[in-house]
């Protein structure tokens, strides 16, 4: 079946089966790799995606439920090699390790800070908290959202 994606702003018309999801569509279909499968449930939070802006798990909904609508990836932050301030805020705070979990923290927290430009601690926690790090214990990806909080309000 084909369908349409706007992903990274850039209209796509894969054609894929009906049992694709939105993760094989987007890593297989599209070529676009920073988007990562661990748990295959939605629980972990390597595979999110910002669909109209939200947080989703690329790996539990089909590619057919997201026809029509806007697709961010991590792919989508940087402008050419410039890196989004939520980029380089994680990069200036280390607030990754292994980096499999740093592309859904990134779209989590792109997703928190247009929702809410000046979260607290416990908003951050509970936010990104949805994705899970084995490495860092969370402390400098916090530090990180702060950063990016701050980058952001700056430049408004």
């Amino acid at each position: 079946m084909r369908i349409t994606l706007t992903v990274n702003g850039r209209k796509r018309t894969p054609n894929v089966p009906p049992n694709r999801t939105l993760l094989e569509a987007i890593r297989d279909d599209l070529k676009l790799k920073g988007t990562k499968g661990y748990c295959y449930i939605g629980v972990c939070g390597a595979c999110t995606v910002l669909l109209d802006g939200q947080p989703a798990s690329s790996c539990i909904m089909l590619a057919a439920q997201a026809d029509g609508h806007e697709i961010t990836t991590v792919e989508g932050l940087a402008t050419g090699r410039t890196l989004h301030p939520i980029q380089q805020a994680f990069s200036d705070e280390m607030g990754f390790q292994c980096r499999y979990c740093t592309p859904g923290m990134l779209l989590m927290t792109k997703a928190l800070l247009a929702e809410n430009p000046q979260p607290t601690d416990d908003e951050i926690a509970n936010y990104v908290g949805e994705n899970v790090c084995r490495c860092t214990g969370y402390r400098r990806i916090l530090a990180s959202v702060k950063a990016a909080a701050e980058a952001l309000r700056a430049n408004s």
